[in-house]
């Protein structure tokens, strides 16, 4: 089966996978793969631009190998934003999209205490584009983790 997880910036995404992947399940996450490929020390979050870059290779491979073994494991994708066209890949997989979300105020506490200044603006855009689209249906009532 594959999992789409989706949800606003430090909305728990990670979290919840840790909560339900089994050690044989693959995830592929951004943040994951953009810190196997740094080196020692770089930040958590890294927004650098060309680290971003060769992530973002890195996943798109990863899914293409990944939805080949469905038969076989259970693959968890965070995907933040999909758009139309990611979706409509995810709908032809039979994806189970999961919205991970414990409420904006949370989610902005976290994002001053945690992330870059920018991604106030993802979040923004994030809570733009759900309401635009009928809202969203947390999945998780509680906090993902002592942030």
């Amino acid at each position: 089966m594959l999992y789409v997880i989706t949800g606003p910036p430090a909305g728990g995404k990670s979290t919840w996978i840790q909560a339900h992947a089994t050690p044989r399940d693959i995830v592929i996450d951004m943040d994951r793969i953009a810190s196997a490929l740094t080196g020692p020390g770089a930040p958590a979050w890294n927004q650098d631009p060309i680290v971003q870059r060769v992530a973002q290779r890195a996943r798109f491979a990863a899914i293409d190998e990944a939805v080949k073994h469905l038969d076989d494991v259970d693959v968890y994708l965070i995907h933040t934003m999909p758009g139309p066209k990611a979706l409509a890949r995810y709908r032809q997989l039979h994806a189970r999209i999961v919205v991970v979300d414990p409420g904006e105020d949370t989610v902005r506490e976290r994002v001053k205490a945690m992330r870059s200044a920018g991604m106030d603006r993802v979040v923004t855009r994030w809570y733009g584009q759900h309401r635009r689209q009928g809202g969203s249906h947390p999945v998780t009532a509680q906090t993902s983790r002592d942030w």
